[in-house]
Parts: structure tokens; sequence; C-alpha cells
């Protein structure tokens, strides 16, 4: 007799258990609630840094400083982690918004950690008035009357942050006021535009606003390089990594740090460019920002091991590198390359005065310190180019980039702007410590006299670089999956098997 109805199930074939079907959307007031939620954080990072600007330099009160980065790193985390669950849409608009709000916390004070961008104003005065800026350093007599009182103030008034005292007596708000610029050419003409957009009196205001728009333009470019290359609805949460992190807000923006414009162009070469002539010239022209990105070129050129495409892309770097020199060997010979030469012999990094590679000097002598680092990143490099993935340059570059800062270990926090926009790209937010490194070594050293803080911030940063590459590989997530869920208990692999095994069931009874 047939019978209609479901068949009785049979004890030794239980029912499977049922497919995790995809997560329910969240509900219009769930989406609100997270949108204002993140909107709140990112108000309180961009108040955070405005009046972390206002308690004063990073020699007065360091202190204070460093607590005030703290809590707006400690905000900027917890944004970033509300805003993965946002649609993208909504998140999209938050990026921005973010990005414009913290940029704006920025301009609120003039520079208060670096005196650098004084030196960019004086460069764009000097090549208004058709002098090269690498005739002659700030000091010299012949540029007198190019000398105001903003840059040049009065010896009664050579008081505060960032005045230096020359040996003829000069009082100036420029460092190194007696050796020529050290900039390469496509700096130096940021510096010539900026300075001729300028109202005159408008003293610093031009150039922090001019670093604002860099790096809400490379906001831009992130979110359309993500969307582009990547998951449209994780670019949003990517590119907040950049948009709204305190590095960007203080040294892009308040320093007004010509990184930026390299760290833009990089951008623009990983992302919009193939390995070719237009991305070895996009690179170029950030190397003729600041050197700092040629560690960019092995990602570059990640599993391209075609002699040609090596060859197109090398090719159009140095070509642009050479038609921005062109201009300034003309009229200033060798003079081009400033100060470059000093500051090298200046930071340490000549054999015998190593001053640099903290923890590779705590298993090495001072004197092989130096040779391990340039080994270790050379295979590094090396094997960037070798076994990268081309489809993700951004990722070789980023770990050459961020093993330099690691290995040399610089005190300088805005040369690590280039890691946080190829973290951005790439999503390995363990990287970011770098940075952390970077400031902490940089405003907290004063308050730590004597103390190996130098090993121990970078150090650290190693430590959860590793513990998070470990993370990421895929034998801990299956471990993770294995001991948390079981083996394979969600994803694609696990629906397939769950369908197999019912199909097998049912055939069995049927």
């Amino acid at each position: 007799m047939t019978t209609t109805g479901p068949r009785p199930r049979d004890p030794a074939h239980p029912a499977p258990p049922a497919s995790p079907g995809p997560a329910a959307p969240a509900t219009p007031r769930d989406a609100r609630t997270r949108v204002a939620v993140t909107a709140a954080l990112l108000l309180a990072v961009a108040g955070v840094i405005a009046g972390t600007l206002h308690e004063g330099d990073h020699e007065s009160t360091p202190g204070r400083l460093l607590g005030g980065y703290a809590l707006a790193w400690t905000l900027f985390a917890a944004a970033v982690w509300t805003v993965r669950k946002v649609p993208a849409r909504a998140a999209t608009v938050l990026v921005l918004a973010g990005s414009a709000a913290i940029a704006l916390a920025g301009l609120t004070a003039q520079p208060r950690t670096s005196n650098d961008m004084y030196r960019y104003a004086w460069d764009g005065r000097v090549q208004a008035a058709g002098i090269s800026p690498y005739a002659h350093p700030p000091a010299a007599p012949e540029l007198a009357p190019l000398r105001d009182d903003w840059l040049f103030p009065t010896r009664t008034a050579c008081e505060g942050w960032g005045l230096t005292h020359t040996a003829q007596g000069l009082c100036v708000r420029i460092n190194r006021p007696a050796v020529p610029t050290i900039y390469p050419p496509v700096a130096e003409g940021w510096f010539f535009a900026v300075h001729t957009l300028s109202p005159p009196g408008s003293r610093h205001k031009p150039l922090q606003a001019g670093g604002a728009a860099l790096a809400f333009g490379t906001t831009l470019a992130l979110l359309a390089v993500l969307r582009r290359r990547g998951d449209p609805r994780r670019a949003p949460a990517r590119a907040a990594l950049w948009a709204w992190c305190p590095a960007v807000a203080l040294e892009a923006v308040n320093n007004a740090h010509i990184d930026t414009l390299g760290v833009l162009f990089v951008v623009l070469a990983l992302g919009t460019a193939t390995a070719g002539t237009r991305r070895g010239a996009l690179l170029g022209a950030a190397i003729a920002v600041k050197l700092l990105p040629v560690l960019v070129l092995p990602g570059a050129l990640s599993g391209r091991r075609g002699p040609l495409r090596v060859l197109l892309v090398a090719a159009a770097a140095v070509a642009a590198v050479g038609l921005a020199y062109l201009p300034y060997v003309v009229s200033s010979g060798a003079g081009v390359l400033g100060y470059l030469p000093g500051y090298l012999h200046e930071e340490g990094y000549e054999p015998g005065h190593v001053r640099r590679f903290a923890l590779l000097r705590l298993l090495l002598p001072d004197t092989a310190a130096g040779v391990a680092a340039a080994l270790l990143l050379g295979l590094t490099a090396l094997y960037v180019w070798w076994r990268g993935d081309p489809a993700r340059p951004w990722r070789g570059a980023l770990l050459v980039a961020g093993t330099a800062l690691l290995l040399f270990s610089p005190s300088y926090p805005w040369y690590s702007l280039l890691v946080v926009a190829l973290v951005a790209m790439d999503g390995r937010w363990e990287w970011l410590t770098v940075t952390l490194a970077g400031t902490a070594l940089y405003i907290g050293g004063r308050l730590l006299p004597g103390f190996p803080l130098q090993a121990w911030a970078y150090g650290s940063a190693a430590v959860v670089i590793a513990v998070g590459s470990v993370l990421r590989s895929e034998g801990a997530r299956r471990a993770l999956r294995r001991r948390f869920g079981g083996p394979d208990a969600s994803g694609p692999r696990a629906d397939r098997r769950r369908q197999t095994l019912q199909e097998r069931r049912t055939s069995a009874t049927a």
C-alpha cells in the first residue's frame, strides 16, 4: 500500500543538520543604530585629535600628546570595527565624511610635532623668486631679501617651539638652516605650486590645506581601487584604515608632510595601472617626491619574471625621475642631491655610525647590524618579486615597506604613511603597529630617558605582525574551525558536504 506524507525517519539515519543559510540582513533600525554609533565614534576621534593638538608640542607636553594619541587610536579602532557591519552605501558616506572631519581636525592648530613644513614654505618662496632651492641654504646671505618675520623672527621674539639660532645670529623656524634642501624635484614642484596659489600672509595654512586635500584624494583613490579590485562590500571598511587613521590627521595634515603626495602616486600605480610603463611612471613620480616609495618596486613587479615587464617598469620609473630632475640639474648641477648625503650620515645609516637597526642590534654587534638589515631586506624584496601575487601587488609592497621600517626602526612616524595606505589596500591591520611604534618612539622617548624604547616599540610591533600572519594562514584557520566549529563547519565547502550526505541518505531510504 502506498502512503503519502513524510516518510518515517530511520533511527539509524538521523536528520542531517540544517545547512546554515545566509545571515539575515540587518533591519533598517539596526542599520541606523550602527551608522549612528560609527558617526559618534568618528566625531569623538576628530574631537580628541583637535583637543590633543591644542595641548602643546612634543617637546613641552609629550605626555599629554601621547595620551591624546592613544585615545584617538582606540576610538579609531572601534570606529573601523563598527563600520564593518554598516551597509556599503552608508559606509561609503561615513568614510568620506569621516575623512573630511578628521582632516579638518588636523587643520585646527599649527604644526605640533615637526617643523619640516617651514622648509617647504621656504623652498616654494625661493623658487617663486626664480632661484633653485638646491643652490643656497636658507641662512645664505644671497637669500636675505626673501626673509620675513614669520620664517625669520626677530631675536627678541625668538622663543618657543621649533625655533633655531644660527651661527650668524639668525632666528629661524626652518630646521637645518645652514644646509641646502633635501627634497626631490616633484616635492619641490608641489611646494612651488602651493606657494603660487597661496594668498599673502597665509603662513602655514595653505600647506596644511594641501595636505588635507592629498589625504582626502587618497581616500577617494582607495575607495575606487578597492571597489574595482576587491569586494565592494569590504571597500569602505578597508579605506577607513587610511581615511580615519590618526596618523593621517597628524602627519599628513597638521604637519603637512610631503610623503602624502608620494602615497597618492603609489595607490594609483598599484591600483589603477598594470605592470607596464604607466605603473613605472607613477612609481617614478612617487620616488621623486620622497625616496621611500622605491620599496614598492618589488611588489609592483610581483610574479613578473619576464625581463620585458621588469624593463618596462624600471625604465619608466627611471625616466620619470630623470625628467623631474632635469630642470634642476640644468640650474644646480650636482647640487640637486642637496643635503641627502649629510642626512644619511646624521641619521646613522653609514657603516661605523649605526644608531638604528634596534631589533638587529639586540642580536648582532653594531658593525654587523646594518649589513644584516640590508641583506634581510634584499631577500624579502627578492621573495616578493619571485613569489608575490601579481593580482595583489600591494601585498608584496606592504611586506617590503613594513619590513624595512621594522629593520631600520626610524623615529619618524610620517615615514609609515606609506604603510598605512598599503594596509588599507590589503586589509592587514596588524602592520599599523609600525606607525604606533614610530609615534611612541618620537614622542615618548623624552618621557623615558635611558629606557630602550626603540627596541621595545618595534619589537612589540614585530610580535603583533608575526601573530597576525600566523592567524591568517590557512592552517591556522582550519585549526580554529576544527576547535570551535567542527571540520568545515561553515562556508561553501561545508554546504556541498551536507548536500552530498543528504543525497546519500535519501537514496538509501528510497
